[in-house]
This record gives C-alpha cells, sequence and structure tokens, in this order.
C-alpha cells in the first residue's frame, strides 16, 4: 500500500501531561467506542486515580496493574491487544484497552438506565463498584456507600479530566456529507500521525518505508497508533463516499469537482503537490474560518492550522467536493 508523503506541517496537541507509552493506547481505546461521552481525557483521568499510570501498580485487595483490574473482572475484558503474545493486566496496551471496553459497555448502561447524573459518573461508579450498585441505588451510590470510596472516585475523576484535555472537537454548524465529514473528523483531534497508519475504522500502526515514517533515527509508524494525511480524510468521509486511500488518488477521484478558494465549504478537501496532480503529496480537510483540519507528519498531532501555514504556500493544488 502506498502512503503520503511524511512532510513537514505546523504545531499539534493532544492529551496533555500523559506518558507517551499511555497515550496512543488511550486514542486507540477511545476511538474504538461508539459512545459520544467516552472522551480520551476520560479515561486519561480514571488511569491516573487509578495507578498514577504506573503499570506495577498494584492494590492491597489485588487489583492489577494500570487500569487495576481484579483478576474476576479481567477475565471478561481482557486481551492480548499489544500482540506480545501475554494476555496481561501489567501490559500497558492491554490494560487500556480492555478498561475502554469495559467503560464503553458502561456508557451504554448508563445510557439505557435512565438514571440521573450523566452517563460518565454512572460508568466510573459502575467501574469501581460495580453496575450492580449503580442498580441498587439508582444512580451513583451515595456518601454512605463505602465511605464514600464510588462517590469520590467519581467526583475526582470528573474534576481532574480538564488537565489531561488536549484541543477540543471542532465546532461544526450544518448538515450534508461536508459537515458531517468535518465533525466526524474532529473527534480525532490530538491523534498522533502515523505514516501509513489507520483507515476506515480509525487509527492503527502504520509502516516505515525507507524514507517516511522515521523520528529521530527510528522507525516511529511502527510503534504509532495513529492516522495521516488520507486515511484521515478517508475516515471522515466513510462509509457514505469510500473515498481511496492516498491523497494522489483521492484527488484523481474528486478532480471533476473543483472548488475555487473563495468558494470553499466544510468538508471540502485540499490538496498540495510538488508539481503535477501525479506528485500530490498531502490532503486536509477545509475547516472554515480559512483554517484546515489535517494529519501533518510524523512526529505530529491531527490539528486545526490556518490554511496558509498548513503546507508550502507555493505547493498549494487545489480543492474538490467529494
Amino acid at each position: 500500500m502506498q502512503a503520503d508523503a511524511d512532510v513537514r506541517g505546523d504545531g499539534g496537541g493532544g492529551l496533555r501531561g500523559v506518558p507517551e507509552e499511555f497515550r496512543t493506547w488511550i486514542l486507540k481505546a477511545d476511538a474504538a467506542c461508539d459512545q459520544p461521552s467516552m472522551t480520551p481525557s476520560l479515561l486519561a483521568a480514571q488511569l491516573y486515580q487509578e495507578s498514577k499510570f504506573r503499570p506495577t501498580a498494584q492494590s492491597n485487595v489485588g487489583a492489577q496493574g494500570p487500569a487495576q483490574f481484579m483478576p474476576g473482572t479481567w477475565a471478561t475484558w481482557g486481551r492480548d491487544d499489544d500482540g506480545n503474545g501475554e494476555n496481561s493486566p501489567w501490559d500497558i496496551g492491554d490494560a487500556v484497552m480492555a478498561q475502554g471496553r469495559m467503560m464503553c459497555s458502561l456508557l451504554g448502561q448508563a445510557v439505557s438506565s435512565g438514571y440521573p447524573g450523566g452517563p460518565q459518573s454512572l460508568a466510573l461508579a459502575g467501574y469501581n463498584a460495580g453496575w450492580g450498585r449503580v442498580e441498587q441505588y439508582g444512580g451513583v451510590p451515595p456518601r454512605t456507600f463505602a465511605n464514600g470510596e464510588t462517590y469520590n472516585y467519581v467526583q475526582i475523576i470528573l474534576s481532574t479530566m480538564k488537565r489531561f484535555e488536549g484541543p477540543g472537537k471542532l465546532e461544526v454548524s450544518g448538515s450534508g456529507s461536508g459537515p458531517n465529514a468535518l465533525r466526524k473528523a474532529s473527534s480525532l483531534l490530538g491523534t498522533p500521525y502515523s505514516y501509513g497508519g489507520g483507515g476506515p475504522q480509525g487509527p492503527s500502526t502504520g509502516f516505515c518505508d525507507g524514507t517516511n515514517g522515521y523520528l529521530n533515527g527510528r522507525c516511529d509508524a511502527s510503534s504509532t497508533v495513529g492516522m495521516d494525511c488520507s486515511s484521515l480524510v478517508q475516515y471522515a468521509y466513510w462509509p457514505d463516499s469510500k473515498l481511496p486511500r492516498t491523497a494522489a488518488s483521492q484527488y484523481s477521484a474528486t478532480s471533476d469537482r473543483p472548488v475555487a478558494k473563495g468558494d470553499l465549504k466544510p468538508g471540502d478537501l485540499l490538496f498540495w503537490s510538488h508539481g503535477p496532480s501525479s506528485s500530490i503529496y498531502h490532503v486536509a480537510l477545509y475547516a472554515g474560518d480559512d483554517k484546515v483540519l489535517q494529519a501533518p507528519r510524523t512526529g505530529r498531532n491531527v490539528e486545526v492550522v490556518a490554511l496558509a501555514s498548513a503546507m508550502p504556500a507555493g505547493d498549494y493544488h487545489g480543492a474538490t467536493r467529494p
């Protein structure tokens, strides 16, 4: 599979204050959940409360690893997500993905329950005390339950989420394929760039090809769960518009619908090239107000930047409307 040129762009964001070895798995766990109330900052704040991001954490009642799973609960949610041959609550990838699966399920139960308090509060209470306790009390257990352990657990995590938040989602108005695609892509703001990574199902590890995908002399893409520029666009429009995989092929597929700079609308595709259309190396989504949403290059994250500074101005090739 071809990927897009690993070119230089500006700035980036992401989860703040989260160790790198946790960040990529948190973003992957978030992307795998279809519950709107699941956010990377929720998972990060929960991990911090559970273990302070310590893989070797163990409680005095036997909870294990960074997400503090009891053996019985781990048997339900744990898998070998990092592919190292072990299904272990001590492995960061396995633990975070299991945490994400359990929280996603609990968020779904919370929404269906109709209990007061909001899905995040209810799901956190279920993670800490078991969903049976949430059902028993018709919501988050009160301060009188377990000396306030579950009540305080919920309040602490909700109050510390802000410290881990990266860039927020775009406020996208309107409906239709363009705004809808932009809205979907904005859910991945802060996701790491991974050369060759990602696709219609969301972030994944990428690859290095001898030139692209490297950071500080090592192949970063093969160990980074993320997106590159064209996979972000493909993900944004899928499945309503099944765009091809690379920036050049996406231009070819939409070049019969060109858009002048003065007529750009949210969700339009913008392309940069080293010359002819066969040399297109980058694609981004127009985000309105002369800004673009893009996955810029290795070492950066999905971001919103000014159109004028997204890529070299002289390389701008044109825009299309899928």
